[in-house]
């Protein structure tokens, strides 16, 4: 069986859709303090673009509040700068040294928007697994027509490769209800 290549790419390309899934997941802001909130926001500092959490050491000391030390004192204003133009929505505290940044209350309207928010980037995963079980059956077929498979072969390809899609979904709709529920609770 030399199908098995197609269905190994498709799984690995399924799989990276919802490890960044899980990824966009993790910045989405709830009631509750995260590193990972904050910790791949782009700064831009000696004269280059990295990540807040290649700069600063970034904790949550409190269940509403992250602490961001920069390592080099000077790169405390790019921090913050990195800080106020991302889509947080939250206002930094520049105090001395280290940037505290207070995790405010959501309220009941700003849950919906991030529910909102939650099930676009799902669909967004959703249309990555489709795209990625597309590509996987063309090559299926591919093999077929270029007679390096039997017909049989390729149907039995075509189903594990459905299978294998079903399972993502479901893990994607796990993931959603989860990160939905976080959301929700007060």
């Amino acid at each position: 069986m030399s199908y098995e290549l197609p269905l190994f790419e498709a799984e690995e390309s399924m799989d990276k859709a919802v490890e960044f899934l899980t990824h966009e997941f993790a910045a989405i802001r709830t009631g509750k303090a995260s590193t990972a909130l904050v910790e791949n926001l782009d700064v831009q500092a000696y004269g280059t673009t990295m990540k807040l959490k290649q700069v600063a050491m970034i904790s949550a000391p409190e269940p509403r509040l992250v602490v961001i030390q920069p390592f080099d004192a000077s790169t405390i204003r790019d921090c913050e700068r990195a800080i106020h133009e991302s889509r947080l929505g939250i206002s930094p505290v520049v105090d001395g040294k280290l940037i505290r940044l207070p995790i405010p209350e959501l309220s009941e309207e700003r849950r919906r928007d991030l529910v909102k928010t939650v099930k676009k980037i799902a669909e967004e995963s959703r249309v990555r697994l489709r795209s990625c079980r597309r590509d996987a059956m063309e090559s299926v077929k591919k093999l077929q027509k270029a007679g390096d498979i039997s017909e049989d072969d390729q149907r039995v390809a075509e189903t594990e490769i459905q299978k294998l899609t079903d399972k993502y979904v479901v893990s994607v709709e796990t993931h959603v209800n989860a990160k939905e529920a976080e959301i929700m609770r007060v």
